[in-house]
């Protein structure tokens, strides 16, 4: 795979708009899911699900198209297992409020986890009274199976953790975790954002019962993001919101839903954001998944490489490169990350995020005040690498403390 070709998909890039490192937020879009979304405005702007003209006809079956397009990607069977939302927050929301968690059931996370991971569990334990058990990592933040083994019981009513960590990209093993918690008869919650942009997720191999990634950080539109459940996890499941396109038939005192998805998906749909969805789909099996999971450990070593010289650098999370999926996170001697942030970005326009990542328990428990991460994707190449680790070389020898 030529990815100097594939960078070439990409308007931001073919416009040398500096060197993006900030996909872990969000990554850019090609032309192809573009041209999806502007072709919907330009059209056929109508609603799906709803009228029945022949606009509206295109649109529903468009969202059937790109429910499809998810049960083939995730290697399902049931595009009906697929429910649009927001982002991953929404999904993992969605879980934690519709699940019914009562007084005294315990949620196992790992202490690693995204604030949508662990915020809405925390919320939980204070309204409704839930027990939550974590599962330490160890000092590279790598998930520790033994200390996992060790949070279950026949109490646990579900585990909800990360595929790939936003901070360390470290992989979780997420099979072995699922087969453990299954044997307590717990379900399975995983936050897949980090990890479906970058390699191949076979939903049914590993048996997850509820999967919720953004769509944002897979090429796709802004403001999409995608839960799926089995079939019989979401029958269970309440809706977060509810309201028209949720309903069978409703009197005035009585309401039937209508099954999954549609009981999840209240209100008008972001109908470009879902074809879109489709569009970002075929176009990362284009590219393939598994060149896009060498790519990015290619452009990891590039990083390592480069920062052998940078002084005073203190890297967070494994320093074996590939084990990073895609994302490298640092900190420089006597600077703060947002000042190391926007230096990079004054000397030579590079795009990185600083803070604490929306990962605060992570930092607050290590005493860290935050840190700069530089995220690469499919779209960068050695060349921003090396204009990466020049600046930051230039940062750390004039600013730093040495």
């Amino acid at each position: 795979m030529d990815f100097n070709i594939v960078r070439n998909d990409f308007p931001t890039m073919r416009k040398g708009n500096g060197v993006y490192l900030d996909s872990a937020c969000q990554s850019l879009r090609p032309d192809s899911v573009i041209r999806a979304i502007t072709e919907y405005y330009e059209d056929y702007p109508s609603c799906g699900g709803r009228s029945v003209h022949s606009m509206a006809t295109q649109v529903s079956m468009g969202i059937d198209e790109s429910r499809e397009k998810l049960a083939s990607f995730f290697g399902t069977k049931n595009p009906d297992c697929y429910i649009f939302t927001k982002n991953c927050t929404e999904g993992i929301n969605t879980v934690a409020r519709g699940f019914g968690l009562k007084k005294d059931d315990v949620v196992v996370t790992s202490d690693t986890e995204h604030n949508s991971n662990h915020v809405p569990w925390l919320f939980l334990a204070n309204k409704v009274g839930i027990k939550r058990r974590y599962s330490r990592s160890d000092a590279n933040g790598e998930f520790d199976i033994e200390s996992f083994k060790s949070c279950m019981s026949k109490d646990v009513k579900l585990v909800s953790i990360q595929h790939t960590g936003n901070v360390t990209g470290c992989v979780t093993p997420v099979k072995d975790i699922t087969e453990i918690a299954h044997e307590y008869d717990a379900r399975v919650m995983i936050d897949g954002s980090q990890a479906a942009p970058h390699f191949e997720v076979d939903l049914k191999d590993l048996d997850v019962d509820f999967y919720s990634m953004s769509i944002h950080k897979m090429c796709g539109p802004s403001g999409m993001g995608v839960l799926y459940g089995k079939e019989e996890c979401l029958k269970d499941l309440e809706p977060l919101i509810v309201g028209g396109g949720t309903v069978g038939l409703a009197t005035y005192d009585h309401v039937d839903l209508a099954p999954a998805p549609e009981k999840f998906e209240a209100g008008l749909q972001n109908y470009s954001g879902i074809l879109g969805t489709k569009a970002a789909l075929e176009y990362l099996e284009k590219v393939g998944l598994d060149n896009i999971s060498a790519h990015d450990k290619e452009l990891m070593r590039y990083i390592f490489d480069g920062i052998q010289d940078v002084k005073g650098i203190k890297v967070i999370g494994p320093s074996d490169p590939s084990k990073r999926s895609g994302v490298f996170s640092f900190n420089i001697n006597g600077l703060g990350s947002h000042d190391v942030a926007m230096m990079l970005d004054n000397i030579d326009n590079i795009m990185v995020r600083s803070g604490m990542h929306c990962t605060h328990p992570f930092y607050v428990s290590r005493k860290i005040e935050g840190s700069v991460r530089a995220s690469a994707y499919l779209y960068n190449n050695e060349e921003d690498i090396t204009r990466f680790t020049t600046a930051l070389k230039k940062v750390a020898e004039t600013f730093g403390d040495h």
